[in-house]
């Protein structure tokens, strides 16, 4: 009871000086070893939503740990009026594993799309010498919260109590490109498009959409933005959710597991965007890319090869799928499981919010997509013996709920 008391006074006082912009699990989060979290009390949790697709490499990784302790006594910050050799490392290597050819380190993944949108601006204008473009992105799109990112989120509902956004944007539908091609024009300079939705609602890009979108961007000189925040990384069983279909875009994000932990996030463009957008003065950041940061990024850049993770997610992934499928045919509450790789989700025909609770309960962590989907991110070192526990236990929450 006493540890109880703790942990909820401990909750109280977050709420009194947080300003409340979440609402979060009844649970303060202590340390984690493996897959596994625990609270101050000392309880166990599988944690199924890693951060929310941020810890590929699950918690504890000595050789990563090592890598940022020995970082610390080097130097931290020196601000990009420098070099420094682990920023220097870590855009060579992202570039090879991404196939793109410059980099931008941010801060976060909001940061990134804001770039992403500015260079894509910046593009135009000097192409066209016109004040005014446009950006199309897609309906249940979900790019983050900062002005810019939020102007292409697709859902209505984060946007309408913030006004006038600052880009001009129009929303297709994924996967109909006619859609998308019905509201090009003169003005349009790019189109954004996650090739998998995540907060959307786990929805893949199919290949003849983004082989559609890549031939549109060429006949009518617009640039192709692919937002890789959530499904870039390994989680579908390619670095790069693009590679799957080979489909290149001009710019593309990414975040998340890109420092599995540590705040970094990156945008990368072609080598002709990043000769003809950008230059000094119009874009920066005070942290972005310092030498911690980017010693975090070769770190797990070190653990994506040693672990060969982006082949483990490919050679289990499918299990997963076979688990939440078995799941979906059992339960009439499902309608439907879709995603790829270690990025699912299972339809509800329900809100989910007390299948999660339940589950928490009994000791698994999981999170939502919209009120009804259940999202699956684990960190990419997930094996089956974790599925299996994961779904022994989901299945109680599911029956007891549905």
């Amino acid at each position: 009871m006493e540890e109880n008391n703790k942990m909820q006074l401990m909750i109280e006082q977050a709420e009194r000086d947080l300003l409340h912009t979440y609402n979060r699990y009844q649970v303060v989060l202590d340390h984690g070893e493996g897959m596994y979290l625990y609270d101050v009390n000392g309880k166990k949790y599988l944690d199924f939503m890693a951060g929310i697709a941020v810890f590929a490499l699950g918690y504890g990784n000595q050789a990563y740990n090592d890598a940022l302790k020995a970082q610390i006594d080097k130097i931290l910050h020196t601000s990009n009026y420098f070099y420094n050799a682990p920023a220097i490392e870590a855009a060579a290597r992202l570039k090879k594993v991404t196939g793109m050819d410059r980099v931008f380190f941010t801060n976060s993944g909001a940061e990134a799309v804001e770039g992403a949108l500015k260079a894509a601006m910046k593009h135009a204008w000097l192409k066209d010498g016109k004040e005014r473009h446009q950006v199309i992105a897609m309906e249940n799109s979900f790019h983050g919260r900062t002005y810019g990112a939020l102007s292409v989120t697709g859902n209505p509902h984060y946007r309408e109590p913030f006004g006038q956004m600052p880009c001009d944007v129009q929303f297709a539908r994924l996967n109909d490109l006619e859609s998308v091609k019905a509201l090009v024009g003169g003005e349009t300079c790019a189109v954004i498009v996650e090739p998998v939705q995540g907060e959307g609602g786990l929805m893949p890009a199919s290949e003849e959409f983004l082989k559609g979108l890549r031939a549109l961007c060429d006949e009518k000189g617009i640039l192709l933005i692919f937002d890789e925040i959530q499904c870039g990384l390994g989680r579908t069983g390619y670095m790069c959710a693009w590679h799957r279909y080979g489909v290149r875009p001009d710019i593309m994000t990414c975040a998340k597991a890109l420092g599995c932990g540590v705040p970094v996030g990156a945008f990368l463009l072609t080598e002709e965007v990043g000769q003809s957008s950008l230059t000094a003065g119009d874009h920066g950041t005070t942290y972005g890319g310092n030498p911690f940061a980017c010693a975090a990024v070769n770190a797990v850049l070190d653990q994506y090869e040693s672990l060969d993770l982006v082949n483990h997610v490919r050679e289990t992934a499918p299990y997963l799928t076979k688990v939440l499928d078995d799941l979906a045919a059992e339960f009439a509450c499902v309608t439907e499981r879709r995603g790829v790789g270690f990025m699912q989700g299972l339809v509800f025909d329900r809100p989910v919010g007390p299948i999660i609770a339940d589950a928490m309960e009994n000791g698994l962590i999981m999170i939502n997509a919209g009120s009804n989907i259940l999202r699956f991110v684990p960190a990419l070192v997930t094996r089956e013996e974790h599925i299996d526990e994961m779904a022994q236990i989901l299945r109680g929450a599911i029956g007891r709920n549905c």
